[in-house]
């Protein structure tokens, strides 16, 4: 498999009743409990669904160069404007119209696809991204190709 291309959103995982994990799609997870979020506080509520839409909007881009992109949706609200000033101030760095940072090297080997993070986040600085179930998965969140 090319891992080069777009990575959409898939779901996300958290550590169930039963601690295993589980994963949710995006609907699950704007409707999942927000436990560390007073819940009767409608601005925090607020705040929080707005994260979790920004976090389903997210993306990977895999480029032919050996550079992976973390891509984030433009937050809502925000006029064109207002971005290309963010962008001319370096506020944010923009790819493919998504706010990135810098890109990060990627590499394959042995099939599966590894992401260089830095030294002190693994033995020698990159993580496996890739999976025997066809997903990508950074941290807690699951990437699937986009068609």
């Amino acid at each position: 498999m090319s891992y080069v291309g777009k990575w959409k959103f898939h779901s996300i995982g958290t550590i169930g009743d039963d601690d295993n994990w589980v994963f949710y799609n995006a609907e699950e997870y704007l409707k999942a409990p927000m436990p560390y979020v007073d819940e009767t506080d409608e601005e925090a509520v607020a705040d929080e669904l707005k994260e979790r839409r920004q976090t389903i909007g997210g993306q990977i881009a895999v480029c032919e160069d050996g550079k992976l992109y973390m891509l984030m949706p433009l937050p809502e609200g925000v006029s064109e404007e207002e971005v290309n000033g963010a962008v001319e101030a370096g506020i944010i760095k923009l790819y493919d119209g998504m706010i990135t940072d810098d890109p990060k090297a990627w590499e394959e080997r042995d099939g599966e696809l590894w992401l260089e993070v830095g030294e002190g986040m693994s033995e020698d600085g990159w993580v496996k991204l890739s999976g025997d179930d066809g997903y990508l998965t950074f941290m807690t969140t699951r990437y699937v190709k986009a068609e």
